[in-house]
């Protein structure tokens, strides 16, 4: 059976390029070393930077607020009963406690802090711990302009506010600045995972843009979208979002932005000459991917893709410079959106920018730089205040409209791959489509 199961992880392992996918048990091991990192390492540097010496974090099971999802153990899949964590930041003694007032330890890193047979009130406990450490600014995971960070519900809130003594009320505020800062801030071992987790991802999307996949004039989009939805799931790994894959070919015109979400039609027949685009991205070990790339389906009598197709998509890649140029530190996503728009627009390109961060969560928290539907900018904190921060991974997302007289109508370039913006300056996780995937591939053995 044990040679079984390692002949069985060999067989993965080439075909996902060498990348070893953990059983579950190991998953939940590094999913918990990373966590217990991030709560004695990480944390105490953000509670230090937002100014907050006390954060708690309240939810409910089935109801979790989305920061107290990321702090759970990898044995834990949701909070139990009412689960509220205290974290007490001592900057005087380089300390930080994490307390549960729950009737469990969350996990190895979280110390229950409830006896219920001696104060059956939990939320009489929680103000005992409270008043036990008497902090000067409390943090609640309440905000307008972050959702991530607007976790807490209003009767919890309520009851909060309720038990909390008179003297406490103006040291209340929101935690938005750390729950984010928590949510977007990668550590470097969860860099080297993500580099892995693309990987996996860039080798799923080029199986799929294959002859192993596509059959042109048999397979549709939708075949494809549900055969990559399937090896995700045969992988043991999870996708955040159902897969698109979409065609522009010669005899269409350019549709809206809208089409990628609404109105898309399926089943459409793969056929020779056709450009695709796809889509796609996975879960594993808590991190996220979202790639988009664009593959070519060769006619008979072709070995390499046109040279419009290339040069368009030389245009596309040369939006994602301009944008990557302008990421730097303490720019907000508004800011860094205005001046990759202007720089490209002035090279003679047709650029929409529509880069999101990356990480926890698919769409996750941090500075928005420009949306599908907000080229001008995005408004309230998420793009107009929020700053980029160091350490940090976004989707650079966009695309640029090319023209194509052998078509005689315009196209989209559209692309998306994750990258990295660290104390060094911006890189990508694991590389970028500079090149169409061609279908079939090219046998250079053989001749045509």
């Amino acid at each position: 059976m044990r040679y079984l199961l390692f002949f069985c992880l060999l067989l993965i392992t080439s075909m996902l390029g060498a990348q070893h996918i953990l059983p579950e048990k190991e998953r939940a091991r590094v999913v918990d070393e990373i966590l217990a990192e991030r709560f004695d390492v990480l944390l105490p540097q953000l509670m230090d930077d937002a100014g907050l010496d006390m954060w708690i974090v309240i939810s409910r099971e089935y109801n979790e607020d989305p920061v107290l999802r990321t702090m759970l153990p990898a044995t834990w899949l949701n909070a139990r009963r009412r689960t509220i964590l205290l974290f007490y930041r001592d900057n005087s003694k380089n300390t930080i406690e994490k307390l549960a007032v729950a009737r469990y330890n969350v996990g190895k890193n979280i110390v229950s802090a409830w006896n219920k047979e001696e104060e059956p009130d939990q939320w009489k406990r929680l103000m005992q711990l409270i008043e036990e450490r008497n902090p000067e600014k409390i943090g609640l995971n309440y905000s307008m302009d972050h959702n991530i960070a607007d976790g807490l519900d209003k009767t919890d809130y309520d009851e909060f506010m309720r038990y909390l003594p008179a003297k406490y009320k103006k040291r209340v505020g929101s935690a938005e600045q750390l729950a984010v800062r928590w949510i977007e801030t990668r550590t470097e071992r969860e860099m080297v995972i993500f580099n892995q987790l693309v990987s996996i991802t860039h080798n799923i999307i080029k199986e799929a843009f294959s002859e192993a996949v596509i059959t042109p004039g048999i397979t549709t989009t939708s075949e494809v979208e549900w055969w990559m939805r399937q090896k995700v799931t045969d992988l043991g790994l999870e996708t955040w979002f159902h897969p698109t894959v979409d065609i522009q070919r010669s005899n269409e015109e350019l549709v809206s932005h809208l089409y990628s979400f609404s109105g898309r039609p399926e089943d459409m027949v793969i056929l020779p000459g056709d450009l695709l685009h796809c889509d796609f991205g996975i879960s594993y070990l808590r991190l996220n991917t979202d790639c988009q790339e664009l593959a070519y389906v060769l006619r008979p009598e072709e070995t390499r893709p046109p040279e419009f197709l290339v040069e368009a998509l030389k245009k596309g890649n040369k939006v994602q410079d301009f944008l990557t140029r302008n990421m730097k530190k303490g720019q907000t996503g508004n800011q860094i959106l205005a001046s990759a728009l202007s720089q490209a627009k002035a090279d003679g390109l047709q650029p929409a920018i529509y880069t999101h961060p990356l990480g926890l969560y698919g769409h996750s928290a941090g500075t928005t730089i420009g949306m599908w539907d907000s080229q001008g900018g995005v408004m309230k904190d998420d793009g107009e205040n929020y700053p980029l921060n160091p350490n940090t991974v976004y989707a650079i997302e966009l695309n640029a409209t090319v023209n194509i007289p052998e078509w005689k109508r315009d196209i989209r370039i559209m692309l998306e791959e994750a990258g990295f913006y660290g104390p060094e300056g911006f890189r990508y996780v694991n590389g970028r489509q500079t090149e169409l995937l061609l279908i079939p591939r090219i046998q250079t053995h053989q001749g045509n």
